[in-house]
């Protein structure tokens, strides 16, 4: 009965968040739930852009900050502003510590974005902390008590600005905690003379600034898995795109090399697809080279990645595959039939096998030309055969 309930529950959740998002599916509404399902293609761009943003905000705070001295000095006594300017430079070397360490954006994982906005977002807190306790041992008045009101104002801006990143529900919750515990621990510190009402109604502003920033992070992830889901696929055949089809090759490479396991790789080009499209027109040619997708997808395993990688051409990635088993896998392909032309010919194609360990290949691009040399041999050998790295099947 519980299972039942639980499951009605997480049905009616992902509808309640489908209405909101329309254009997402089921699988991707659970993707702005949290980031644990992400496919690596959506990580790698969401890392970039979290990095990117991280670093331009660093960069604007470390020169933000030291001039932002020049006011204190002004609007309050030595000691008051020594501590301040103190506390100010070594925010300013933090946040210049962090820009440096973010030169290079390519090589930081999911976990060194966290890091790194974990970093940006605890030097403010950290510095609200100390100057909340420094001038709660001054008694300001006119103009110094107007300056000191503004440092209490810092939760708000830190917290907005989480809406400028593409979080899921699950880390901006996360992220926005440490911020609202510091208010609260504020609070707790001037706990004899706290003014309930004031702190209750900025606490709850601050509750309504961060389901706002989160909801704007949020948009922001939800318009980007739209376009990532767009960039991926070739609308007419389902296949990966050439883009995406490319940097699933170079992480499967990785992946590959890192491990000491197989990878294969399959180049197919349709034999003779002009002249689909000159005797029958574009409209058949697009339904053959469906078909034949189809058919190759139909013929391979579910861990196979069919990518089109132009015209008339299709990359098939074979993760853990050796070139015997790619061999075999590709003439089973081969004999089950690629489709049939609009004259009712059979659709052949000429393909090229490379695989990395046999190969000894030492990049993605290099096994890539390895396939594409040897689909050139299948086609000067009479087309409709494979070639690769231990043999040469034909007709």
């Amino acid at each position: 009965m519980l299972t039942k309930l639980r499951s009605q529950f997480s049905r009616l959740w992902l509808k309640t968040w489908s209405l909101v998002f329309t254009e997402m599916s089921a699988q991707e509404i659970i993707w702005l739930l949290r980031p644990g399902s992400h496919i690596s293609l959506l990580s790698t761009r969401r890392v970039s852009m979290i990095v990117s943003r991280v670093r331009l905000i660093a960069i604007l705070f470390a020169i933000l900050t030291p001039l932002w001295s020049l006011l204190d000095i002004w609007a309050f006594p030595p000691e008051i502003w020594h501590g301040l300017v103190a506390m100010r430079l070594i925010a300013t070397a933090g946040f210049a510590a962090l820009v440096l360490s973010l030169r290079k954006a390519d090589d930081i994982s999911p976990l060194g974005a966290y890091r790194a906005l974990g970093f940006l977002l605890l030097i403010p807190t950290a510095f609200f902390l100390f100057s909340y306790l420094h001038m709660s041992q001054f008694n300001l008045h006119g103009l110094q008590e107007a300056f000191g009101v503004g440092y209490a104002y810092l939760p708000f801006v830190m917290l907005a600005g989480l809406s400028v990143f593409p979080l899921t529900a699950v880390e901006s919750m996360g992220f926005a905690a440490p911020m609202l515990l510091a208010q609260v621990a504020a609070a707790i510190l001037k706990l004899p003379i706290l003014d309930w009402p004031t702190f209750a109604a900025s606490f709850w502003l601050l509750m309504l600034i961060t389901a706002v920033s989160a909801l704007a992070g949020l948009s922001q992830l939800a318009f980007m898995i739209v376009l990532v889901r767009e960039a991926m696929r070739d609308g007419m055949t389902g296949c990966f795109s050439h883009t995406s089809g490319a940097e699933l090759l170079d992480l499967q490479f990785i992946i590959s090399s890192r491990s000491g396991n197989p990878l294969s790789l399959v180049f197919l080009d349709l034999d003779h697809f002009k002249r689909v499209n000159d005797e029958f027109g574009h409209d058949a040619g697009d339904r053959v080279l469906t078909n034949a997708a189809e058919a190759i997808r139909g013929s391979v395993r579910t861990g196979d990645i069919l990518v089109r990688w132009g015209g008339e051409e299709f990359v098939l990635i074979m993760p853990n595959t050796d070139a015997r088993q790619a061999t075999v896998a590709i003439e089973r392909v081969r004999k089950a039939g690629l489709g049939n032309r609009p004259d009712g010919t059979p659709v052949t194609a000429s393909i090229g096998i490379a695989e990395r360990m046999v190969d000894a290949r030492e990049s993605w691009r290099q096994l890539m030309e390895m396939a594409d040399t040897r689909m050139y041999e299948a086609k000067k050998g009479g087309r409709d055969r494979i070639v690769g790295p231990l043999a040469t099947a034909g007709q």
